[in-house]
């Protein structure tokens, strides 16, 4: 029987799977974040958000196992090149989090990747989902450079 979301699950998400996502993407992105002052890649968790069809009040938190999504969230503030503008760019990855699988993509509406809890990532899916991810930030990065957004 599949594991559903609870505390475990959701734990071994934040503390395991996000770190060695953020490791990777943060590996892919060397070259690009030197072009800004700053940068940040930190993990989320949305505790705002209440299931509809949740059947008790209790706080939405990690530990109570009821939180709806997670993630990692980019932040690259003052692009410096000679002569343009600045711009920040935010980007998030979501894990939006169902029953008894969550998934894994660009926003809470596209799905890269679906999983079950407590399965592991092998290597090949957490660089894919690294670099597939990381190439949407450089190609937003590359559209406000040429001006298009």
């Amino acid at each position: 029987m599949p594991h559903t979301k609870d505390k475990e699950a959701l734990l071994h998400l934040y503390n395991k799977i996000l770190p060695q996502l953020a490791e990777r993407i943060y590996g892919q992105l060397t070259d690009v974040t030197p072009l800004f002052d700053d940068f940040g890649l930190e993990k989320i968790v949305d505790t705002w958000s209440r299931d509809r069809n949740a059947t008790s009040d209790k706080e939405i938190s990690l530990e109570n196992g009821n939180v709806p999504q997670m993630g990692l969230r980019l932040r690259l503030n003052g692009f410096q090149a000679g002569g343009m503008h600045t711009f920040d760019i935010s980007k998030d990855l979501v894990f939006k989090l169902e029953y008894t699988f969550y998934e894994v993509g660009p926003d809470k509406d596209t799905k890269w990747l679906e999983k079950s809890y407590l399965e592991e990532w092998s290597a090949k899916e957490l660089d894919e989902t690294a670099e597939r991810w990381t190439g949407e930030v450089i190609e937003e990065i590359t559209q406000k450079v040429q001006g298009l957004k």
